[in-house]
């Protein structure tokens, strides 16, 4: 059966607890795959920005960090130590999974069950590496919905639908544009 919004939707935190999503009913989501050793880590501040600015308004950032492009080796442990002393986040932080592939977490089949891939910002340094890496490999990349690569970002609105998706490197402040009108909605 299809599953109707994220909220029927169980994951593990960080601290190994089974989180059910429906926990953030009401709030708008921003849910991201992370890496500690990958050219977008340092968006952890802006991310964690985003945080300090709405998170009183009925926002949250999920964190799945992901090994999938082989920039996340560190144990789960590690990667919160990285990742809170580096760059002080303080948002949900869960157990490493994938985000594509046969062991596909449940949250990442579901978030790109609904929204494919949106397309590399050109403009962006490492758009046209990307874009040029994902070609060699297969040349009709863009055309499945599947996670390119780290710190995607789905933003999900307050009843739990996948509305928006961005690739990393879509500018923060598009990001936020789209997060501010939700919560005002």
């Amino acid at each position: 059966m299809e599953k109707k919004n994220i909220y029927s939707i169980d994951a593990i935190d960080n601290k190994g607890e089974k989180v059910s999503l429906s926990k953030y009913k009401g709030k708008v989501l921003l849910i991201v795959n992370t890496a500690t050793r990958c050219g977008f880590t340092p968006s952890y501040k802006e991310l964690q920005n985003l945080y300090d600015n709405y998170k009183d308004k009925g926002f949250e950032i999920l964190d799945f960090p992901s090994n999938d492009f082989n920039q996340a080796n560190e144990d789960d442990e590690e990667i919160n130590k990285i990742v809170t002393s580096t760059y002080q986040t303080t948002f949900p932080r869960f157990l490493k999974v994938h985000v594509n592939g046969d062991e596909i977490s449940e949250v990442y089949k579901f978030l790109i069950s609904k929204i494919g891939f949106q397309g590399f910002n050109m403009e962006h340094p490492l758009g046209p590496i990307l874009d040029k890496r994902l070609k060699e490999k297969d040349p009709d990349y863009k055309s499945k919905s599947d996670v390119k690569w780290n710190f995607t970002k789905f933003l999900i609105d307050k009843e739990g639908n996948v509305v928006y998706r961005f690739e990393p490197t879509s500018p923060i402040f598009e990001v936020e544009e789209k997060i501010s009108a939700l919560l005002n909605k």
